[in-house]
């Protein structure tokens, strides 16, 4: 069976700076914020955060908050340093709660084969306007929000929520 290339990739880090995002030589009336983040390696990278940003819970994020961002590899994005991405997918980090994003297929096996999804009556899964999903999860590229998995490869969750990243 033909591994999918990973189409998600991220990087958690702190929050070190969120401020008001410029298109141009304007500023974006505020509904776009530019987040600096340091990686656990010292590392900068920065992240456009939009209106179509999902974030995890729907927290509000702030400075001095471990984080992971998640970006979508196929966008295009400068060849800047420090990196810059468009954040597809934003959550803070919990140790209670684990979050994967990324395609699952037919199986609800994930793009990287090493989540694999248990979908019973109990999944709530909504889009990321929060609202009831009607269709089937297979095929798309999903929020796993999750609280324990097997051991197994791949993992097996039943997860507590799953967000589907509907295609514009």
């Amino acid at each position: 069976m033909p591994v999918r290339r990973k189409r998600f990739d991220f990087v958690t880090g702190t929050i070190v700076d969120m401020v008001p995002a410029r298109m141009g030589n304007r500023r974006a009336e505020g509904c776009m914020l530019f987040v600096t983040l340091e990686d656990m390696n010292g590392n900068t990278v920065n992240f456009i955060m939009t209106p179509a940003t999902y974030v995890v819970d729907y927290e509000t994020l702030s400075a001095g908050m471990v984080c992971t961002f998640w970006y979508d590899t196929e966008a295009p994005m400068p060849l800047i340093y420090p990196p810059q991405y468009n954040a597809v997918v934003a959550a803070r980090e919990k140790t209670e709660r684990m979050v994967n994003v990324g395609y699952y297929n037919m199986s609800l096996v994930n793009d990287d084969q090493t989540l694999q999804l248990n979908m019973d009556g109990s999944v709530a899964v909504r889009t990321t306007n929060n609202q009831y999903f009607q269709g089937s999860t297979a095929g798309h590229n999903l929020v796993v929000v999750y609280e324990n998995s097997t051991r197994s490869i791949p993992a097996q969750t039943t997860p507590k929520l799953v967000v589907v990243l509907c295609e514009a």
